[in-house]
């Protein structure tokens, strides 16, 4: 692993795969692979707030689901504190599960229509015998109360609940369990924007009380800096730049960082910014470009870019860079 982990480390990343098989002919071979993440590396210490940037595309979302094993990595490890989660049988796993929960993109979707918001918030309670009954009621009504919502909602079902106060009922839901480690997978992208602030603000609370360990997956940069205490740049499977959030804001040292930063939009009319347009459409996962991934929409891409995967590198103390090219910025 390239970068430094952190003193206090609660979860490492290193050199995670995944490959989905593409299947064809009479036999139904496989005949390519959708590389959707590729080798990728990272860190996250005790308490710590990881936002995971980039493109739609780039992998970011199946990076948070290889971690908690929702779906298979194909190769690489996830070390929860020290324990590569990759290696456990399902029995064990199961007790790992709660320790590590998620927060999907859509509230809709991941709730299920048929069940009220008590059994949707205390089936988790039950499968893994916390409580039962009054005690589990007891539960989802703090849970509830935890997230902004008054108790009496549990015996509501998800349709009668707008997409705000879904996203809080799967709040809920992760934190019943009482895990360490939170993926966030995009949790205000689906909302209005005047709910997106709210539920924000709620994660940011929630962390801080309880101390939670969160990867906060999104493409919106001015919450990722509102929220993060570093972040982590993909692209096309791949990570471009690793730094705290006031490096990577301040002083970006990777050509697709500085591209996606300029297309953020500034508060402030009177305050203009050079905007770098990428040209065409990300790469094809399935045939990636040769050595750096990003070179076909890169401004300062020259010909060695093509012959070797540029390795991440530290350019300041805890600031890392996927790039050949130090004379750029």
């Amino acid at each position: 692993m390239t970068e430094a982990v952190a003193t206090d480390t609660l979860l490492e990343v290193n050199h995670l795969k995944k490959y989905f098989p593409i299947h064809g002919g009479l036999l139904s071979r496989v005949v390519a692979n959708v590389k959707a993440v590729e080798d990728v590396s990272f860190s996250l210490g005790r308490g710590e707030v990881v936002g995971l940037v980039g493109e739609s595309g780039s992998g970011k979302t199946t990076v948070g689901r290889a971690l908690l094993r929702l779906i298979e990595p194909t190769a690489g490890e996830v070390k929860y504190e020290g324990t590569d989660i990759l290696k456990l049988n399902k029995a064990q796993l199961r007790e790992y599960r709660r320790k590590m929960q998620i927060i999907f993109q859509d509230p809709f979707a991941s709730l299920n229509p048929r069940m009220t918001v008590g059994d949707i918030i205390g089936e988790a309670l039950q499968i893994h015998n916390i409580a039962r009954g009054k005690a589990r009621n007891d539960r989802v009504a703090e849970l509830l109360t935890q997230v902004g919502m008054v108790p009496e909602s549990m015996r509501r079902y998800p349709h009668e609940f707008s997409g705000g106060q879904r996203q809080r009922i799967g709040i809920a839901r992760a934190l019943a369990v009482d895990p360490k480690f939170i993926v966030a997978d995009e949790p205000v992208s689906a909302l209005d924007v005047s709910i997106q602030a709210q539920v924000v603000n709620l994660i940011q609370d929630l962390q801080q009380d309880l101390q939670l360990t969160v990867l906060f997956i999104a493409h919106d940069l001015s919450v990722v800096e509102f929220i993060c205490d570093r972040v982590v740049v993909m692209y096309l499977g791949r990570v471009m730049e690793v730094a705290s959030s006031k490096a990577l804001y301040t002083n970006p040292r990777h050509p697709y960082t500085e591209a996606l930063l300029s297309a953020a939009p500034i508060p402030d009319p009177t305050v203009k910014r050079e905007r770098i347009i990428l040209q065409g459409d990300i790469p094809s996962p399935i045939n990636p470009p040769s050595g750096c991934v990003f070179r076909t929409r890169c401004r300062y891409a020259i010909p060695e870019c093509a012959e070797a995967v540029p390795q991440l590198v530290e350019v300041e103390q805890g600031h890392l860079k996927a790039c050949i090219r130090d004379d750029i910025f």
